[in-house]
């Protein structure tokens, strides 16, 4: 066989084998983005859950508050401005 054959023969595998090992690095970094994206979808789920139950969690207390407001006496309401001295 010539020289210029075996270098042939050479490179044809060498690219044969690159090749072999490129794709299968493609598809384990594939299949890495796959799986990362399954946990996104079930952390996005868990908190999509854990908003809807502060949403149920919040109209439960504000209809609490409420109905403590029709059955209950209060003189002063709640405010957000800070206690003064002169209301000591």
């Amino acid at each position: 066989m010539s020289t210029k054959a075996k270098t042939t023969l050479a490179g044809s595998i060498l690219f044969c084998c690159a090749s072999v090992v490129g794709v299968h690095y493609i598809q384990l970094s594939e299949k890495e983005n796959l799986r990362a994206g399954v946990f996104r979808d079930e952390e996005r789920r868990r908190k999509k859950e854990q908003r809807k139950l502060n949403m149920q969690e919040l109209k439960e207390q504000t209809e609490l508050h409420q109905a403590l407001l029709q059955t209950q006496q209060v003189s002063n309401l709640p405010s957000n401005e800070p206690i003064s001295e002169e209301d000591s």
